[in-house]
């Protein structure tokens, strides 16, 4: 059966050996799902999840006990006062760019202290220049880089006392950066040394690709307001759009105000038959990011075996299902991507080649043969076209899945020498 995907005897073998080599940290996978399984089940059984909840409103969405139960679900799991999880985010960035809007006013300042955030973000801040950004609307911006992959502590707390910051972003999954991911004990040691100086400053943090990789969230270290995608972890590639916002109560408020009109919040929003998946795809997450964190482990494994360096190593620990291999030359990023796709379950036959994506700056190329479009907790792969060519791989619904994937997509790398 291999042979007839493509793959021959020596990547059959270089996968069989990796594995057995994995068993322990896979074992490890497991724990932490065996214990973010037992939080949404007991969320769920809390709030009494039943037949009655996967009903569907239109219109106006007055009183869907559905839609405001799932976000009591939400809120549960994910340690937070309130949570707002609506099918109308269509997507992490515009999530983002709602909490953002919601939380700052002209003249107030936000500051990044993970460097400059993720592509799409950068009109919506205005660090790329845009007639809707938060710049244009007179708020303030500055950023602080990461040194050594870690906060610069001394430099926020100095900053912090000389400047009035309304807003701090953390963003703790590396977009298409070098830069490690935060794990929760940075995000924890951060927020303290943060509220030694500035007690009042809001602490928001972009959670996305992050969620249920550990067992705690942002919100127990003292986050104020965490933000991520439903075709992202939380969805388990069944939800087939959303995104969330979870935190202190009056805070998702004035979210929910932005999304959809002042005075009534979170009281509207139609869910059109939605319900039902948002609520599966939460079920089976837990799982489903444990299949994608092996998926990115045996890659890495894998891919430092064929001379390539891997980001993080296969030993070390993860925040996010994010996965970085370092090609060093286009071509490789190219045909790597190319076999992923070819290991896909949608659109096989298909040939990504770079493209001018909006939102991005640089070339991109996306290989994502996905039940949901832009789904990456589904296995997906892409990067810039930009030095040092850095494929950027998450996902996989199953592990099996997965593991079919990159073998197709290191077989077709193989090939192509």
């Amino acid at each position: 059966m291999y042979k007839e995907l493509g793959i021959d005897e020596n990547i059959i073998n270089l996968f069989e050996e990796s594995e057995k080599e994995l068993e322990s940290i896979f074992n490890e996978v497991d724990k932490t799902c065996d214990i973010n399984s037992l939080k949404v089940l007991k969320a769920f059984q809390d709030n009494k999840i039943s037949d009655a909840h996967f009903g569907s409103t239109t219109g106006y969405g007055y009183g869907d006990i559905g839609r405001d139960t799932i976000e009591k679900v939400f809120a549960n799991i994910l340690g937070a006062e309130s949570a707002l999880v609506r099918s109308q985010f269509i997507s992490g960035t515009h999530a983002l760019t709602v909490c953002l809007f919601g939380l700052l006013r002209p003249n107030d300042e936000l500051l990044s202290i993970t460097g400059t955030p993720y592509d799409t973000l950068h009109e919506v801040i205005g660090i790329k220049e845009n007639a809707s950004s938060l710049k244009s609307f007179g708020i303030k911006y500055s950023e602080i880089d990461l040194v050594n992959d870690d906060f610069d502590y001394e430099k926020i707390k100095e900053y912090l006392i000389n400047n009035k910051v309304k807003l701090i972003e953390i963003q703790r999954s590396k977009g298409y950066s070098t830069r490690k991911s935060i794990t929760l004990d940075k995000v924890r040691k951060v927020i303290e040394e943060i509220r030694l100086v500035d007690k009042d400053v809001l602490i928001m943090i972009d959670n996305c690709y992050c969620e249920f990789v550990e067992v705690d969230t942002p919100l127990k270290y003292g986050a104020d307001i965490i933000v991520g995608s439903l075709i992202k972890n939380l969805g388990g590639g069944i939800a087939p759009n959303g995104a969330y916002i979870a935190g202190k109560t009056n805070l998702v408020d004035l979210c929910a105000e932005r999304l959809t009109v002042p005075g009534e919040g979170a009281e509207v929003g139609p869910t059109l038959g939605i319900n039902k998946s948002i609520l599966q795809g939460l079920f089976f997450a837990p799982s489903v990011v444990a299949s994608a964190l092996k998926t990115a482990i045996l890659t890495s494994k894998v891919i430092e075996k064929l001379g390539y360096v891997a980001s993080p190593k296969f030993n070390e620990k993860r925040a996010d299902i994010v996965q970085n291999i370092c090609f060093s030359n286009s071509e490789d990023l190219i045909k790597y991507c190319q076999g992923i796709q070819m290991g896909s379950p949608i659109d096989s036959y298909a040939i990504p080649t770079p493209w001018d994506m909006p939102g991005y700056t640089d070339q991109v190329i996306m290989a994502a043969g996905a039940f949901t479009q832009g789904s990456s907790i589904e296995l997906s792969c892409d990067g810039p076209i930009r030095e040092p060519f850095i494929a950027y791989q998450q996902g996989g619904l199953t592990y099996q899945y997965g593991k079919l994937g990159v073998m197709k997509a290191v077989q077709n790398l193989i090939n192509n020498k």
